[in-house]
């Protein structure tokens, strides 16, 4: 047998082992066993799965966790976009797609394989009984490009620049929502910490008049009834307080998890605004809307959407079209046997038409196919952009609303106000009765929980109206909240 080179060995051996083992990276144990409920009404034995690993997010500042600070409306909104899996979701989609966009752009350029093949054989040969036995082995490439195909390219290039599209849009959907979420849950925790305040100055007035029922009770000029009744509603003023110190715990907590923060994060944020500005001028509903209709990213996504789908139709359009393709191909095969020892080089080149004819008719319908879904996205889109109208409009007047609401919760807190302190002193000088002050007293109590949920919902009225609007809270609204602290 001619000698065989080392080196020719070696890349042999080398290209055995590839071929091998590449199969063989991973394994899977068949043999594990497969578990199942032993009955319908018995749970199956499974062991938990361990919980996967938390993707490195950027933490709070330890500053703003220091007892006594307090968190901006505009640090909490930033904490939330910057924590939330939503946001860092869409983020990832828009990168996919923005892959997806460079994959497709990539068939303009030529398309270039390598592959190696090595064997061991047995060939006949005239004049020799028993055959030829070799050994071959060698590299090979090809080259593809196609030149010409009718737009196909191109139309895929665009759908996935419109998948592209509608992603980013749905990520600045996301941040808004997100945003808006953030910041219904922020004045939330405002109004339950003032309606924490205010059933304490409750329970500081019903204090006040079970010790004016005590006194009168003392001098023989009231009733025990009197006392028991001032008692009870003392009582129920402390129950109140106790159950909105628990809704204020609880709400803290719902705070930190829309801000994407575990909900023991000890976090503060001031309090209520005393003074809103309602009086302030804002656009016609008409400019309104006809900012939501350029500004709403959801509204572009689906428009986007709608472009993607029509460019699909031209893709699969141009796949039932010739194309013209540039092919090449080299490779080098080297031969040992017993009476030879060499190798051979071969090369192509050739231009290839490539003409559809018939596919069982898939072309024409999958054509149609691609119609109809451009007009059912074209159709959603529409009926979406009515949607945000809609949206628009009922936010617009709730936050006119949520105006009056203000005016007239002001009203009524100065009217019971004044008829609790009328109805006190006429109780302590003895021309009052205790049903008169309890009365006043809760009215007062209610009017003040009525004259903050106003405030907040104002807050928030105004939040909703920007979000379906397309924009953020205005900066005047937010430095309001930031800088008035109680």
């Amino acid at each position: 047998m001619a000698h065989v080179p080392v080196r020719r060995k070696r890349a042999a051996a080398l290209l055995l082992a590839t071929l091998t083992g590449a199969g063989c990276a991973t394994v899977h144990d068949l043999s594990a066993p497969t578990p199942v409920p032993p009955g319908p009404a018995r749970k199956a034995t499974l062991t938990a799965p361990p919980p996967p690993q938390a993707a490195a997010t950027p933490g709070v500042p330890p500053e703003l966790l220091q007892p006594g600070a307090t968190l901006t409306l505009a640090q909490v909104v930033d904490i939330a976009l910057a924590h939330s899996p939503l946001t860092r979701a869409s983020y990832r989609q828009a990168r996919s797609e923005a892959a997806n966009v460079g994959s497709k752009r990539g068939a303009y350029l030529p398309t270039i394989d390598a592959s190696a093949t090595a064997g061991r054989g047995k060939q006949p040969s005239l004049g020799v009984q028993s055959g030829i036995t070799a050994t071959t082995y060698g590299p090979a490439a090809s080259l593809y490009l196609l030149l010409f195909d009718f737009g196909g390219r191109s139309a895929d290039v665009e759908e996935a620049r419109q998948g592209l599209l509608a992603a980013d849009w749905h990520h600045n959907s996301v941040i808004h929502d997100v945003a808006l979420g953030v910041q219904e849950a922020y004045f939330q925790y405002l109004n339950l910490k003032a309606q924490l305040e205010a059933a304490r100055a409750s329970l500081e007035q019903a204090r006040v008049g079970s010790e004016a029922a005590d006194a009168r009770h003392d001098a023989g000029v009231a009733t025990i009834a009197d006392v028991l009744q001032a008692r009870t509603a003392l009582a129920q003023a402390r129950l109140d307080v106790d159950g909105l110190e628990g809704q204020v715990l609880a709400m803290r907590g719902a705070l930190a998890t829309a801000m994407g923060l575990p909900a023991t994060v000890p976090l503060d944020v001031g309090s209520l605004p005393g003074e809103v500005p309602i009086d302030r001028a804002h656009p016609a509903i008409e400019a309104v809307i006809a900012d939501a209709r350029l500004n709403r990213p959801d509204l572009a996504a689906i428009r986007a959407l709608a472009g993607k789908a029509a460019a699909h139709v031209d893709a699969v359009r141009a796949g039932g079209l010739p194309s013209v393709a540039l092919q090449a191909g080299a490779g080098r095969t080297y031969y040992n046997a017993a009476s030879l020892d060499t190798h051979l080089d071969a090369w192509s080149a050739h231009l290839a038409l490539s003409v559809p004819l018939f596919h069982g008719f898939s072309q024409t319908f999958d054509l149609r196919r691609a119609r109809e879904d451009a007009a059912v996205a074209q159709a959603e889109a529409e009926g979406y952009e009515q949607q945000v109208v809609l949206q628009v409009w009922t936010s617009y007047y709730g936050l006119e609303t949520a105006t009056q609401r203000v005016r007239a919760s002001r009203a009524l807190l100065d009217s019971a106000t004044e008829s609790e302190r009328v109805a006190l002193g006429r109780y302590k000088e003895g021309v009052g009765t205790v049903i008169d002050l309890l009365t006043a007293q809760s009215a007062l109590a209610s009017a003040r929980a009525q004259e903050i949920q106003a405030r907040a919902d104002w807050f928030v009225a105004v939040a909703r109206l920007a979000h379906d609007s397309g924009t953020l809270m205005p900066s005047e609204d937010i430095a309001i909240v930031t800088e008035e602290k109680k």
